[in-house]
């Protein structure tokens, strides 16, 4: 049960995080709140240098893919977070769950029970009634309107988070969760400052430093993460029951969305994160 309440306590933390995000995205652009972030957040996990060391060079490699597909996601999920309300990417970041369960069915063969089938059913349904919303709670007031890329790119954010995932869960058979973060949040660090040399981005190093929601951010995401690496690592964890367990976040940042930021149109996106609950509760009982 141990990775169960881990996973959970990723989820959570997952909320927060989304919360942080658009926060620290009001005073910086994306690429400063990304480099900020992944170089303060491998500086945080420097002391574990000693112990990241001794993996066989294939892992290297493979670790290196990892961070690419975060640096994608990454870039996907800031654009689209920065742009549309808190509380509908909350919603919409529930899909990684269909995403991912298939990867755990179909690559690591895992059984999809009676419960995680019916658990999968309410996720697809809160998903499906999030965009057919019923005529008598339309608004057309309610700040809702977003660009179709962003939502695409809140999509495929979640495809590569899936991806992420399954990674993780091959690559913890075989390294410890110190190297995995040590050298994943290296090669982010590398890839970022690549990309801002080769885009010729201008970054404003000093303004971002002084971001304090940026470094909110990046010691929420060394425990959730750790935490996530090390639930990995037990033997009887389950992606497919995990992936479900992660999303239990939705609900933080749709509250946050009506209590922090003054969204209107939430008690829908309630109603549709408490179905998706319900589908949480269904896989892991």
């Amino acid at each position: 049960m141990m990775w169960i309440l881990l996973t959970l306590l990723y989820g959570v933390l997952k909320g927060v995080r989304e919360i942080v995000k658009k926060k620290a995205l009001e005073k910086n652009s994306t690429i400063e709140v990304l480099f900020m972030y992944t170089l303060l957040s491998f500086l945080i996990v420097l002391p574990d240098a000693k112990a990241a060391m001794g993996m066989e060079p294939k892992f290297y490699f493979y670790v290196a893919i990892k961070s690419f597909v975060i640096f994608l996601a990454w870039m996907f999920s800031f654009q689209a977070i920065g742009r549309m309300p808190i509380s509908l990417y909350g919603v919409l970041d529930l899909s990684r769950v269909m995403f991912a369960t298939l990867l755990g069915v179909f690559v690591l063969h895992e059984s999809l029970g009676v419960s995680q089938a019916a658990g999968l059913l309410f996720v697809s349904a809160g998903l499906l009634l999030l965009k057919y919303r019923p005529r008598g709670m339309r608004s057309t007031s309610d700040g809702q309107a977003v660009e179709s890329r962003y939502v695409v790119m809140a999509f495929a954010s979640c495809l590569l988070n899936a991806v992420s995932g399954l990674l993780d869960k091959l690559l913890m058979k075989d390294i410890n969760s110190s190297q995995l973060q040590f050298w994943y949040m290296f090669f982010l660090v590398l890839l970022y400052l690549l990309f801002i040399l080769a885009a010729r981005v201008p970054v404003n190093i000093k303004s971002a430093a002084h971001n304090k929601w940026i470094w909110l951010l990046s010691i929420l995401f060394i425990i959730a993460d750790r935490a996530l690496f090390i639930a990995n690592g037990i033997p009887d964890s389950r992606v497919t029951v995990m992936t479900l367990l992660k999303q239990a976040g939705c609900v933080v940042t749709i509250l946050a969305g009506r209590f922090l930021f003054k969204e209107k149109g939430t008690t829908h996106k309630m109603i549709c994160a408490l179905i998706i609950v319900a589908g949480i509760v269904a896989a892991v009982c």
